[in-house]
């Protein structure tokens, strides 16, 4: 971990919280917001009030860009809004339950009340709280609301229906458990005693607070730690990055910012792997362009030669300070293209278009998404058609099949080949067709031999790689479809399992049924067993239905002719036709496995021919 300008220190809550100090903590309002619930208060106040003192309750990561130290520093809280926002809850709650004994104190702890105070509230302006938590679901200004209510800042009014959100339900919480243990006693300074002994738990819990100076920094550590919070991603890190960039004149604007950015992610789709994916390829694709503003000198890419999960951030947070509106807006250009290839949402796509994007996605060609987005976004100057675009995907998916099945070229290499086929496209100025053919001379110049491949297809291919043999299967068993026959093989149920999974047929199950050991082996289970070892997992032994789990061990013949309860054929006599020459055996035999191999092999290999 290579972090610079980097201080790690433990500070007691009592240090972080000092009254004397002028340091607030400002969670920047484009944050998730405060999210903590029952369970997490819960364990929170169990563990100040269970353990010795000095309990350890984690870190905290602040960015400090602070130049003046005349006004009162502010940090960036980028991790453990959570756990600051809860503490001065926590802390709220026992002013306001010390302040109700007022009368009962002695004059040191009623100076210890207003201390407390002064943790919440920076003591020379009795108007700026110490940690300002972010706006969204009206979190801010439900604390303030809260703080004036107890008396902590100035009045203000109440947010309404601020009763029913997190803030002041955490509040509630602590005065409530707190309340719990003065319950104990009957004797008013026993109480007294009680909620000093909590305050002075709160105080001497243990945070590391650890500083850095930019938003790299702060996600390379990320990486490293792990903390009770909700942990940010790179991708939060870069909206943080990008919103505060575009919020430091305080026009007005963030709000319509915002609504672009989460639109942008909201194209691309709920999972975050697809989101993360598409900042690193977006400028492997286009790091020409993007690097043009900083070139300095000799060196082609200053930003960087390849956006790698480690290195995603430092690159962003380069682009976003040159022009931030300008990193947005391309941004979002090409995250429109993005969630065309990953999630088919480009309004009027040609159905062969369509398909050919999910059969990439199906074969697991991902690391090539982000040459097909650099084709289409430059399709018109490229000379390049809608044909000729779904003709390269066929090919890439070629390509991965084979690569899927021989792990030739490796996992490693696949990214910097299409970026490198990229910049050999700007050098040589293809166009057209020369896009297509010089991407299929480059493919083949990695991939492994017809020789190499044919002996992969031809062993236990199901043991090797099940996901690009279901593939295989389920290209083969499309090719015969009629629209009478037609099966969606890739429908899956509620629990996101496929309908159409591959089916043994000689079951690949340890315990061989006798009818299996009799037919696969004329009763001997030791040869059966030595068969099941060589064949049950290649191609000539599999198949595709609809129904895996009430075929199983069944005999073959049974297997063969099930019906459901409707009297529909649910075995091999399905009506793909995949099963032609499994329904027209009346045994299953290691020869007819091995000749039905050779079969399928010579039509893969024409299929997938690159």
């Amino acid at each position: 971990m290579n972090i610079n300008n980097i201080n790690v220190n433990k500070y007691p809550v009592s240090q972080v919280f000092d009254p004397d100090s002028k340091v607030i903590f400002e969670i920047p309002k484009y944050q998730r917001e405060y999210t903590w619930g029952s369970r997490e208060w819960e364990a929170l106040f169990d563990d100040l009030t269970e353990n010795d003192d000095g309990y350890f309750l984690g870190s905290i990561i602040c960015i400090n860009s602070a130049t003046d130290t005349i006004n009162a520093p502010k940090f960036e809280v980028v991790d453990g809004q959570q756990r600051l926002t809860t503490l001065s809850l926590f802390l709220a709650a026992l002013y306001t339950t010390l302040n109700s004994y007022k009368d009962l104190l002695d004059e040191d702890q009623q100076s210890d009340i207003l201390q407390l105070k002064r943790k919440l509230v920076l003591k020379k302006t009795q108007a700026d709280i110490r940690v300002v938590p972010q706006v969204q679901g009206s979190n801010r200004d439900d604390f303030m609301g809260l703080l004036a209510k107890i008396g902590i800042i100035p009045k203000r009014p109440m947010p309404k229906f601020a009763g029913l959100r997190r803030i002041e339900k955490s509040y509630n919480y602590f005065k409530k458990r707190i309340n719990a243990i003065l319950d104990e006693s009957d004797v008013p300074n026993d109480k007294v005693i009680s909620m000093f002994r909590i305050l002075d738990k709160v105080n001497a819990a243990i945070l590391v607070m650890i500083e850095v100076s930019n938003h790299s920094d702060a996600y390379t550590l990320f990486e490293s730690l792990n903390n009770r919070g909700t942990p940010l991603t790179s991708v939060d890190l870069i909206k943080n990055l990008l919103l505060a960039r575009l919020d430091v004149n305080g026009d007005g604007d963030i709000d319509y910012y915002f609504s672009r950015w989460t639109d942008m992610l909201s194209n691309l789709g709920d999972e975050y792997s697809d989101q993360e994916r598409f900042f690193r390829q977006n400028y492997n694709a286009f790091r020409k362009n993007i690097n043009a503003p900083f070139y300095k000198g000799d060196r082609q890419y200053p930003l960087g030669t390849i956006a790698t999960r480690s290195t995603m951030l430092d690159i962003y947070e380069k682009i976003i300070t040159k022009d931030p509106v300008a990193a947005l807006d391309k941004l979002s250009e090409n995250a429109a293209i993005y969630a065309g290839i990953i999630l088919n949402k480009t309004e009027g796509l040609p159905e062969e278009q369509r398909e050919s994007y999910l059969d990439l996605q199906r074969v697991q060609g991902a690391p090539s998404y982000l040459f097909v987005m650099y084709l289409i976004k430059n399709q018109k100057a490229l000379g390049v058609t809608e044909d000729d675009v779904v003709k390269v995907c066929k090919l890439l998916v070629n390509f991965f099949i084979r690569r899927n099945l021989t792990d030739t070229p490796p996992t490693r290499d696949l990214t910097r080949i299409f970026m490198s086929f990229i910049e050999t496209i700007e050098q040589n100025d293809y166009h057209g067709d020369e896009i297509y053919t010089n991407l299929r001379d480059t493919l083949i110049a990695v991939s492994a031999s017809d020789e190499y491949f044919e002996e992969k297809l031809r062993g236990p291919v199901y043991d090797d790689n099940s996901g690009a043999t279901r593939f295989i299967l389920c290209m083969m068993a499309k090719r015969g479809m009629t629209r009478e026959n037609v099966q969606d093989l890739w429908r899956k149920t509620n629990s996101n399992q496929y309908v159409w999974s591959i089916e043994h047929i000689f079951p690949q199950g340890p315990n061989i049924p006798d009818s299996w050991v009799e037919m696969i082996a004329g009763g001997d289970r030791e040869k059966a067993k030595e068969y099941q070892s060589l064949y049950v997992h290649t191609f000539g032994n599999l198949t595709i239905t609809g129904y895996n789990s009430t075929l199983s061990n069944k005999a073959f013949n049974e297997k063969k002719e099930r019906k459901d309860n409707n009297g529909q054929y649910i075995g091999y006599r399905n009506g793909l036709n995949l099963n032609d020459d499994v329904c027209d055996k009346d045994e299953w035999t290691v020869d007819i496995i091995k000749a039905r191999t050779d079969r399928m092999v010579k039509e893969i290999m024409t299929m997938f021919a690159l």
